[in-house]
């Protein structure tokens, strides 16, 4: 009984998620995606461990060097990089907010989420005393970053104090939860485990509450018995998801369902993923030292809000 109430609520919630895409973007294999003949392109290098990727309305990339940077980088689509904010070690993930601000999770012994206003030059500390691996900024001001130690997803409410949204068990939930995205709606939060082969969606509600919490991803692996390794990730305009990992860039439907593995530029791990460049169409990911990027026939979710401004 207890397994056939499991399955019911698997069923569920894939119809419910399923129903708020458009049919068109269901089944989607790689050849909907990619476009032949183009291919990954370098268009940053020198760097120690590039991480953080994130884009503004225009298409703008902005990243970090988690491993040895203080500065906040911008690739323009000149392909030109720009510092647009110093004094920021240890930055991981990153999201532009509605205020115009970066929020960003600032690790290792700072243990903080901060925003930094690229107008001003200044940075505000949200939240300390925190564990943050990754963060994403909804329309209306909630912040939800992934603790990966605490095997936790926490939320900042607009003007509120840090809570935990989540919590997994040592049976049930994102062992390691890392990457974290939004689906085009916002009705959607997904976080992939690094420990684990699944991605993890929640319901979200309109006051920053997660429900209906399911493995809705299967990642693969190398082995049956080795973790995905499943770290950054994104969603395009028509809600497909982009989760990096140990075999590549895993790309699945609106529905959870596989679409292609997108081979990784280098030997070298990816770990961040967005899409940015001219009408936000070109995917790109942080692997080691350098940042690639190659263009598409999809979009990234910005480029749809950029329509609607």
């Amino acid at each position: 009984m207890n397994g056939a109430r499991h399955w019911v609520s698997v069923w569920l919630i894939a119809s419910l998620l399923g129903s708020l895409q458009p049919l068109a973007a269901q089944d989607m294999p790689l050849s909907q995606v990619l476009i032949d003949g183009e291919n990954w392109q370098s268009v940053s290098s020198g760097h120690q461990f590039t991480d953080g990727l994130t884009t503004d309305a225009e298409g703008n990339l902005y990243f970090a060097d988690v491993a040895a940077g203080t500065t906040i980088n911008r690739i323009g689509h000149d392909g030109k990089l720009t510092v647009v904010a110093k004094d920021a070690p240890r930055i991981s993930g990153m999201h532009f907010g509605p205020d115009g601000r970066i929020y960003a999770c600032q690790g290792g012994s700072f243990g903080r989420i901060v925003a930094f206003d690229l107008a001003s030059g200044k940075m505000e500390v949200i939240a300390d005393n925190v564990k943050p691996n990754d963060l994403v900024v909804t329309a209306d001001g909630h912040v939800f970053f992934t603790e990966t130690a605490k095997m936790q997803i926490s939320h900042i409410p607009p003007g509120g104090q840090v809570q935990a949204a989540d919590v997994a068990s040592k049976t049930d939930g994102a062992q390691r939860p890392n990457g974290i995205a939004l689906t085009p709606d916002q009705g959607t939060l997904a976080v992939s485990d690094y420990g684990g082969r699944y991605t993890w969606v929640w319901r979200l509600g309109k006051s920053g509450g997660l429900s209906l919490r399911q493995p809705y991803i299967t990642l693969r692996t190398p082995t049956p018995d080795l973790p995905s390794k499943g770290d950054g990730m994104t969603t395009d305009a028509v809600g497909r998801y982009y989760v990096t990992s140990s075999v590549g860039l895993q790309m699945f439907d609106p529905t959870g369902r596989m679409g292609g593995v997108i081979a990784a530029p280098t030997e070298k791990p990816i770990v961040s993923v967005a899409f940015a460049g001219p009408g936000h169409q070109y995917l790109y990911v942080a692997a080691g030292d350098e940042i690639f990027r190659r263009k598409t026939k999809s979009s990234g979710i910005e480029a749809v809000r950029s329509k609607q401004k």
